[in-house]
């Protein structure tokens, strides 16, 4: 069974989300956001979500794919196993937010 393991980037990311959607609609929105984020977690381990090659720009090898307004980004780890490399929100700027996460 495919697995996915989230990375330390992707954990702190998804924690600041968490909060801020928390913050600003409540513990039970905040959660329901995030399980939905888990859901397409295992929907990428499936190799059931609609994904694309991570830009060449980026400069590491991998695929990203939306949810809702957030982009994750996720790379294989082995045959049964991606990793999630970080979340970040369509209105950052991605490259170089992603940068960051690796620097």
């Amino acid at each position: 069974m495919p697995t996915f393991l989230v990375l330390k980037s992707a954990a702190f990311r998804i924690e600041n989300i968490f909060r801020y959607t928390q913050e600003n609609w409540g513990k039970e929105q905040a959660n329901l956001y995030i399980d939905g984020m888990f859901e397409r977690f295992n929907q990428i381990a499936d190799k059931k979500a609609n994904s694309r090659p991570t830009p060449a720009e980026f400069e590491i090898s991998g695929f990203f794919t939306r949810y809702e307004k957030h982009y994750i980004y996720w790379k294989e780890l082995g045959s049964e196993q991606v990793g999630i490399v970080t979340v970040l929100h369509q209105r950052m700027h991605q490259i170089e937010r992603f940068k960051e996460d690796f620097n």
